[in-house]
C-alpha cells in the first residue's frame, strides 16, 4: 500500500530536506520511496511544496500529490491564503507547526489536524525557529507510526553531521515525545 505525503513550506525552510529524510528513512525500513519538490516563483521565502511517496512496491507515479494521506505544514503563515489541507483523504492527517490547538485553526478537512510547536522546539534546541522540519517529522511519526525511529535516526545522521545531526535528532525526539505524551 502506498502512502502519499505533501509538505507545505516556504523556499529555504527545509521542505526538500524533510522529504529526503522521510524517503531515506522509508528505504532504511525496507520500503520503496520517492521524494521531489515543486516550486512556483524560484525565490527564497516563496511558497513551495515537496512530496513523498512511500510504499511496499516500486513506485511508478511521478506526479504531484493532490490527494495526500498526510500533510506537513512547516510555516504557519501558509494557513492564510492557502488551502493546505485541500484534497486530504478522509481519515488523513495534517501536522501543522503551530502553538495553538488544532481546534482554533478553523481548518475544514475530512481528516484530522495535529499541531505541534515545532518553531519553539527548534528555537530551544537549535537556536533558530525556522528549522522545524525534524520536529514536524517527530510529531508525524508519533501520530502515525509510518516509519521507525531507528530508520529516522539513520536518515538524520546520514543527512547531517556533528552538532547539526545531534540537534536535529533531539528536535525530532522532543516533538515525538510531546505528541506521544498527549495521548494523540
Amino acid at each position: 500500500m502506498m502512502k502519499e505525503i505533501r509538505i507545505h513550506a516556504r523556499a529555504g525552510q527545509g521542505a526538500i530536506t524533510t522529504a529526503t529524510i522521510l524517503a531515506n528513512a522509508a528505504f532504511e525500513d525496507g520500503k520503496y520511496a520517492l521524494s521531489f519538490p515543486t516550486f512556483g516563483a524560484a525565490r527564497m521565502g516563496a511558497p513551495m511544496n515537496a512530496f513523498v511517496r512511500i510504499g511496499d512496491n516500486p513506485i511508478r507515479v511521478r506526479s504531484q500529490i493532490y490527494k495526500p494521506d498526510y500533510v506537513l505544514v512547516q510555516d504557519p503563515t501558509l494557513l492564510r491564503g492557502f488551502d493546505v489541507v485541500a484534497g486530504l483523504k478522509p481519515g488523513g492527517l495534517a501536522v501543522i507547526n503551530h502553538s495553538k490547538p488544532a481546534s482554533e485553526l478553523g481548518l475544514v478537512t475530512g481528516g484530522w489536524v495535529l499541531t505541534v510547536p515545532a518553531s519553539r522546539i527548534a528555537r530551544e534546541i537549535m537556536g533558530r525557529a525556522d528549522r522545524v522540519n525534524t520536529a514536524l517529522i517527530g510529531a508525524f511519526i508519533a501520530a502515525t507510526g509510518e516509519l521507525s525511529l531507528e530508520a529516522l535516526e539513520k536518515a538524520i545522521y546520514t543527512r547531517f553531521s556533528g552538532k547539526a545531526a545531534e540537534d536535529n535528532w533531539k528536535a525530532l525526539v522532543e516533538a515525538y515525545n510531546e505528541v506521544k505524551n498527549r495521548g494523540n
